[in-house]
């Protein structure tokens, strides 16, 4: 029988998390609760989750330091925070910390949905590292190509409306692959904020080690 799907929210606003609790039951995910963050250390190891939602302003033990706990007690499960802070440098250290991903408050359930369902496919696959990377369920090794060639065009960072553009690929198609090659390394990722809405994702081929350590400035959208 296959696990149920579990889901740690890691905040100290009760509404938040009674919302969001009903929300992933509504998905047919279970859910676990936190209110600070040595609850949701505590709760963490008692029954690893697969993901983990944290919030940011947290009392007494902050969010970032409640990532790089959480990130030391398990190296892959994805954790996504929640922020209303927009500027760059908060999400550059959420990622320094730890952090798969970065949600800006308020929420938006299709938004938070959508990013759940994302990161368990990638640990799926993970998980299912042992086998080819480029035979993984639902990874087609032409498309990864494809985009991979496109990336390597230029060498310059891309967003997936752009990447989408040129392969004549759907954008959900595009989105899926690049988190199937940033999973494997393969791409870079550069988290990026506009004056207004969600923080934007933007990629390019990962430089080879051996490669010349010459950087090319990222594109600003």
């Amino acid at each position: 029988m296959k696990r149920q799907t579990t889901i740690l929210s890691i905040d100290d606003d009760v509404q938040i998390c009674y919302a969001l609790n009903a929300l992933f039951r509504y998905q047919g995910w279970r859910t676990l609760t936190a209110h600070d963050v040595p609850g949701g250390l505590a709760r963490f190891r008692e029954e690893m989750p697969d993901i983990v939602l944290i919030d940011y302003h947290m009392p007494g033990i902050s969010g970032i330091r409640g990532i790089e706990l959480l990130r030391a007690l398990s190296p892959e499960v994805p954790i996504i925070v929640f922020t209303i802070d927009e500027a760059q440098e908060a999400a550059d250290r959420f990622l320094a910390a730890g952090a798969s991903d970065i949600a800006l408050k308020p929420i938006k359930a299709p938004d938070i949905v959508s990013r759940i369902k994302v990161h368990l496919r990638l640990l799926e696959n993970s998980r299912g590292a042992e086998m080819p990377q480029d035979s993984v369920k639902g990874i087609s090794a032409g498309t990864l190509a494809l985009i991979e060639s496109y990336l390597r065009h230029s060498g310059a960072f891309y967003d997936v409306a752009d990447i989408a553009l040129g392969t004549g690929l759907a954008e959900q198609t595009v989105y899926r692959y690049l988190q199937h090659l940033a999973f494997l390394k393969r791409v870079e990722v550069q988290i990026s904020y506009g004056k207004v809405g969600r923080p934007k994702q933007h990629y390019r081929a990962a430089v080879p080690p051996s490669a010349s350590t010459g950087n090319v400035s990222a594109r600003q959208k």
